[in-house]
């Protein structure tokens, strides 16, 4: 089973290269981490996995993600390396597939673009995205970049992102480009695995849920001339979720190709215990 550790990195929690590698040395297959630049002090958006809507202090202490795995890679050799979820709007694809590139390069091919369109409208504006458009925009950013990793000479005309001729180097180790997950439940979320993705990541998910998705996906591919083998599934734990080797097989036997479990226990010690746990629960036939 190609089951993957999610770890909220934050400015306390224990070093991601520590992290990755004790994950891969214990046979995970691949290794998360989440983004959030910035947190604005005064904000009406209302947190999604919390009852009263409030935003975790956590959310506000997120490093890099592209900084952690680039640690992760230094010290692995086999597990796969990915953000979950990059939000493509608040970056420039110009400057993104670069950063992309040269961490699926320096890995050796082990990168795995998780993305999302983001929930925080000020936190988005703030940094160059267009909330109330933002899959829009992400759609175009993403097509940008995927010019960007396979021509030589490479040029975009979108909607939000414009560019003529250039030259974008290094290109990624995987070919035509690292596989893109798109996060999310929105109403035209399997139309755009299908046009522009390669796979589909929700969170607080479920096998009925998986199951459905699976169908919907093949459904879509179908109608569209593509192989429904070509699109991907991937579950993606929340805190608590996924904890025992029976409930990561039922989704496996709904149709997803990877599960991934929340690691909890960021700090100290307790990090690494908690990975031996998961492991020894879900890893250990």
């Amino acid at each position: 089973m190609n089951v993957g550790i999610f770890v909220f990195q934050t400015n306390t929690s224990v070093d991601s290269a520590v992290l990755a590698k004790h994950a891969e040395d214990l046979g995970f297959e691949s290794y998360w981490v989440p983004e959030h630049a910035i947190l604005p002090v005064h904000t009406t958006s209302r947190f999604p996995g919390s009852p009263d809507g409030a935003v975790p202090d956590a959310y506000g202490r997120i490093v890099d993600p592209f900084i952690a795995l680039a640690r992760a890679s230094a010290v692995t050799q086999t597990i796969k390396l990915g953000t979950g979820i990059c939000l493509v709007p608040e970056h420039n694809p110009l400057h993104l597939a670069k950063v992309i590139s040269s961490l699926d390069q320096a890995s050796g091919g082990r990168f795995l673009f998780g993305i999302g369109a983001g929930w925080h409208k000020e936190e988005s504006e703030m940094m160059g995205g267009d909330f109330a458009h933002r899959w829009t925009q992400t759609r175009d950013a993403v097509l940008a970049m995927k010019a960007l990793w396979t021509q030589e000479e490479a040029e975009h005309h979108g909607d939000y992102y414009d560019f003529a001729p250039v030259h974008s180097v290094p290109k990624p180790a995987q070919k035509p480009h690292p596989p893109v997950f798109l996060g999310g439940k929105a109403q035209n979320v399997f139309k755009r695995v299908v046009e522009w993705g390669d796979g589909w990541m929700p969170n607080r998910t479920s096998a009925d849920e998986i199951r459905r998705g699976r169908n919907t996906l093949g459904e879509l591919a179908e109608a569209a001339g593509r192989d429904p083998n070509t699109v991907q599934i991937m579950a993606f734990g929340h805190a608590g979720h996924f904890k025992g080797r029976e409930a990561v097989a039922e989704l496996i036997d709904a149709g997803a190709n990877r599960v991934t479990i929340w690691l909890e226990q960021t700090e100290g010690e307790g990090a690494l215990a908690e990975m031996d746990e998961i492991a020894r629960q879900v890893l250990t036939a």
